[in-house]
């Protein structure tokens, strides 16, 4: 798969259009900016994975060499990861992580990029029926998954609590 990859923040603009009272799994921290690793499938939307000092899950990146993961479960969040098509949720004020961790990201960031598709791709293939997982299991995975914000992105039916 051909994709590319930036360190960005999302616009104020994204939160605006996505609050927190109505997107609470979306992740927000007063004065903190949404910085991610925004990745460009080239299909019609942008991936944004956040990168996390402390993730207590295992539906995510989870850094190993950096200083921060020495002291902390640091990471990239797939479970808080934003669907966007509107270029202008993506902030053009540079983003910054600590070195280490971008180090690490850019080495691993092939298998990153497959990780994130898959984690999507299960999630969509048991909403529209194609592959419909133990309820335990997507529960596991998705119970807290931001996923369900962005089904008219993804291509899939407005959320369903049938199959999820």
């Amino acid at each position: 798969m051909e994709f590319d990859v930036e360190i960005r923040r999302l616009s104020p603009k994204f939160t605006q259009d996505y609050p927190q009272s109505s997107f609470p799994e979306l992740m927000y921290k007063d004065n903190r900016p949404y910085t991610c690793l925004l990745i460009d499938t080239h299909m019609d939307y942008f991936i944004c994975i956040p990168f996390r000092s402390e993730i207590g899950h295992s539906n995510a990146y989870m850094f190993s060499s950096t200083a921060r993961s020495k002291r902390s479960a640091s990471g990239l969040d797939y479970s808080k990861v934003a669907i966007i098509k509107d270029s202008s949720y993506i902030d053009s004020a540079q983003a910054i992580v600590d070195k280490d961790e971008f180090n690490e990201t850019m080495i691993h960031i092939l298998q990153i990029s497959n990780d994130i598709c898959t984690y999507i791709d299960n999630y969509c293939n048991h909403c529209n029926g194609k592959a419909i997982m133990h309820e335990r299991s997507f529960s596991r995975c998705y119970q807290y998954s931001t996923l369900k914000y962005f089904h008219d992105i993804l291509g899939l039916a407005s959320f369903n609590t049938t199959h999820t």
